[in-house]
């Protein structure tokens, strides 16, 4: 599949479905995290629900919100217990380096385009390599990041991930796609959300949000969960 770029399919989030039933769970984590765009905790919390629907035996015990339609000069990840609709973490965190500078721009699925994938991923364990610790994703949509696993997209601590970094280069370093965190906080954060929580790596690419099963009408059993439909 050919990148995505950012310039050709642009579009603003979909507004939340009248009596949708993340609701509340999007009210929560808006009360958590004021720095956080509502329109995209809005389309986690519909994902999460659509998970839920589809799985009950297996509710993810944490959400991870990545923005990346926010500068890598902000802090654009959030952590958040979802049982008790709490902030874990607030971080930077590093978008792929064929993605853009500062700003990321285009999004890919596939082998060796050093570019990160937006949609929903499903946290596995965790191993030691030459990034250090680190921990195994694996995509649910199709299409867009179904390949990150086989690409060996994970979450792990960067030493181009830090303030100084940024206050000496206006910008972030860049990951070869990965969801690059600060190292100080990599093992923690990683441990916190390992084996079965949900990521959320967004981007307004209308692409996905026409298409994914999870932003863009759930269905389970043939009977829709109430997620919002992208325009």
């Amino acid at each position: 599949m050919a990148a995505f770029a950012a310039f050709a399919l642009f579009a603003s989030p979909p507004a939340p479905a009248a009596g949708a039933t993340a609701g509340g769970l999007v009210d929560e984590l808006a009360r958590a995290a004021p720095n956080a765009d509502r329109k995209v905790l809005q389309l986690a919390a519909n994902a999460v629900t659509c998970v839920r629907a589809r799985d009950p035996a297996n509710t993810p015990r944490t959400l991870s919100v990545i923005d990346y339609s926010k500068p890598s000069t902000q802090r654009r990840l959030w952590v958040f217990d979802l049982s008790a609709a709490t902030l874990l973490f607030e971080e930077w965190v590093a978008h792929g380096r064929n993605s853009g500078g500062n700003l990321a721009e285009r999004f890919s699925n596939d082998a060796g385009s050093l570019m990160s994938s937006v949609g929903v991923f499903v946290t596995e364990g965790t191993y030691t390599g030459h990034n250090g610790y680190s921990l195994r994703l694996r995509g649910l949509d199709a299409g867009f990041n179904d390949h990150a696993f086989e690409r060996a997209i994970v979450m792990h601590g960067a030493d181009y991930v830090s303030e100084g970094v940024i206050k000496g280069q206006g910008r972030l370093g860049r990951s070869l796609g990965c969801p690059a965190v600060r190292r100080e906080v990599a093992m923690p954060l990683i441990d916190t959300i390992r084996d079965g929580s949900l990521v959320f790596a967004y981007f307004p690419l209308a692409e996905w949000l026409r298409s994914s099963s999870y932003v863009g009408g759930c269905t389970t059993g043939g009977a829709a969960t109430g997620a919002a439909a992208a325009p």
